[in-house]
């Protein structure tokens, strides 16, 4: 089961990008928003300028100094450059109005993996064993706007919409609904979202930030805004809360320690969205030190969620969730001595506990008994980059126009998240990272990630509930993409030729964390096996390799052309086989891309 909670603000994720929108994005994002707005907390009348880091805009502008031993402040560009426009910096009693954003286009072809057919299926198809999702190749994408209005240094009014986005084209997705984002209709012309839409002020005291915002903390594992890049495939949507929120440095703008309060009404996230009827509330205290490139912060929240549901026609009853999650994240980068290179490294653990009744047995539902939430996951990252310095001709491919990049980086991502070999012992074991913390292209994003939402649409089919209370719990079963109930290595290489040219490579290995069992067929069958009816203790998830090219051209007006592919395979393991050990034939996965930054 998903996290039972959203922390504060993949970014840029854990692979190779997991570096950026990891440890680079998502501290930058969240963390060092704060951390700069922050350092306005002093008694001089004139504070210095602060960072314009948040999770609406690009890199630091870059600082370079080629006899500066020091991390630059942009190492993020050097591991992953995106062609993200930078945004401009606010500036003393100067009113201006931006707007910016990027439209990406993906075609998608991949292959079938069969699946637990549906009671519906099964109607229509009498003697249906297994079936696909039937979706093998598609067109899809979207058209992020970022607008944004500066009043001055202190005040701004920022916003993000996403004006479409969805599937165009190709074959539609069948019996995944429970899944975010199933791909099961042509929604790419009317998803109109709004997304962000808050004020901020500097105050001498402090920030202080009221409306819809985006979360995003440490490596995006628990709380991914859904706006950083990733080496390998895209982000979708992210979380967001109406909040009203205060960070400080009580030590004045000198000190390295902040603290950050927030209230929030959680709009969206891998567990409530408040336009099906969840009422998530949720505290959030926030602390950290920060020195340069080395920090090391404490996120910790307490939730109350409830859901009003009706069984049949006379009988109401609320789902609720009641938990607190307390999540480290520490971070650090240093240059390596003799060499123009950095190395750079972060960690993220969390842990989850609580109760709630929206996961429950018949026994329990009778007793009216709790089950106890108690779960746990992390990430560690660590990597080395090597600065480039490109010709005079390569500048205008390079962050900020210095003909400096990043022409080698490689790093390793660690990961773990508890798994849970019984789902009807009364206590939740399974920790799900946010599906934008995102590792490869096939295993998690595409195998497990449908595979959980058949089995959760399959346990809520109209014809195995005959239009009753569907089992509890049965909506949660869907990963969503993210990573679940493993542990995994993932090893990523980035070239660049040009600061124009990446040629990216991974890799992803993993085995689970407990039996692999599935809610939907052990219901149905009275026995714990995994998706596909098989062994529930073989463990092997197999091996999975990635590879991509990605093709950057500037244009005029500040715009940014850009062209590529991916590719994923998964060798599977013998988690993935049937009952009778056959494994699944390979899945594979390509993607061109297309897209536009301006």
């Amino acid at each position: 089961m998903m996290p039972f909670f959203v922390p504060a603000s993949r970014g840029p994720k854990a692979r190779a990008l997991a570096s950026r929108s990891t440890f680079a994005a998502s501290v930058l994002g969240f963390v060092w928003l704060l951390s700069s707005s922050a350092r306005a907390a002093d008694t001089t009348t004139t504070p210095p300028p602060v960072r314009e880091i948040s999770e609406s805009t690009a890199p630091l502008a870059t600082r370079f100094d080629d006899d500066d031993p020091k991390v630059p402040d942009d190492l993020p560009d050097l591991v992953l450059h995106t062609g993200k426009v930078r945004r401009r910096k606010p500036e003393a009693k100067v009113l201006f109005f931006d707007m910016h954003g990027e439209y990406q286009l993906r075609y998608q072809a991949q292959r079938s993996v069969p699946m637990v057919p549906t009671a519906s299926a099964i109607d229509e198809r009498p003697g249906l064993l297994e079936d696909s999702k039937g979706q093998n190749h598609f067109m899809s994408h979207w058209l992020r706007l970022e607008p944004r209005l500066i009043v001055s240094d202190k005040v701004q009014l920022v916003s993000q919409f996403d004006v479409l986005t969805g599937l165009v084209l190709g074959q539609l997705a069948r019996g995944v609904s429970a899944d975010d984002t199933p791909r099961d209709e042509y929604d790419g012309f009317k998803n109109v979202q709004l997304r962000w839409l808050y004020a901020e002020a500097k105050l001498p005291i402090g920030l202080v930030r009221v409306g819809q915002q985006p979360n995003h903390w440490g490596l995006g594992i628990l709380a991914n805004d859904g706006n950083h890049p990733t080496l390998f495939g895209d982000y979708r949507y992210g979380a967001i809360s109406e909040r009203i929120l205060f960070a400080t440095r009580p030590g004045g703008e000198g000190s390295d320690f902040v603290i950050a309060l927030a209230g929030d009404l959680v709009f969206r996230d891998q567990n409530a969205k408040l336009t099906r009827g969840d009422q998530a509330f949720q505290g959030v205290l926030a602390a950290y030190w920060e020195h340069g490139q080395n920090q090391v912060g404490l996120f910790s929240t307490l939730r109350r969620q409830r859901t009003d549901r009706q069984s049949g026609d006379f009988s109401p009853y609320t789902d609720a969730i009641d938990a607190a999650a307390v999540d480290l994240f520490a971070k650090f980068a240093a240059p390596v001595p003799g060499h123009d290179a950095f190395v750079f490294g972060a960690a993220e653990g969390a842990a989850i506990f609580g109760t709630t009744n929206a996961i429950r047995t018949q026994d329990q539902a009778r007793d009216e008994e709790k089950t106890t939430l108690r779960s746990y996951g992390g990430a560690a990252i660590f990597g080395i980059a090597h600065r480039a310095h490109g010709c005079d001709t390569c500048k205008v491919h390079t962050p900020g126009g210095k003909g400096i990049y990043g022409d080698l980086v490689a790093q390793v991502e660690l990961g773990y998240a508890s798994g849970d070999a019984d789902p009807y012992d009364g206590t939740q074991k399974r920790f799900v990272f946010d599906g934008n913390h995102r590792i490869g292209l096939v295993l998690f994003d595409e195998v497990l990630r449908f595979q959980t939402a058949r089995a959760a649409t399959a346990a809520r089919d109209p014809l195995l509930s005959n239009g009753e209370r569907p089992t509890p719990g049965s909506d949660r079963i869907a990963s969503n993409g993210g990573i679940f109930g493993a542990t995994y290595v993932n090893p990523t290489f980035v070239y660049r030729p040009h600061p124009s040219l990446d040629l990216k490579a991974g890799m992803v290995l993993a085995q689970s964390t407990a039996d692999v069992v599935d809610p939907y067929r052990t219901a149905t069958s009275g026995s714990y096996v995994n998706s596909r009816g098989g062994n529930p203790r073989a463990k092997d998830f197999g091996l999975e390799l990635d590879a991509g090219v990605e093709w950057r051209k500037p244009l005029d007006y500040g715009m940014t052309l850009s062209l590529g592919m991916q590719a994923g395979i998964l060798f599977p393991g013998d988690a993935l086989a049937d009952a009778l050990g056959a494994r699944l034939k390979t899945p594979w996965v390509t993607v061109t891309r297309a897209g536009l930054y301006f």
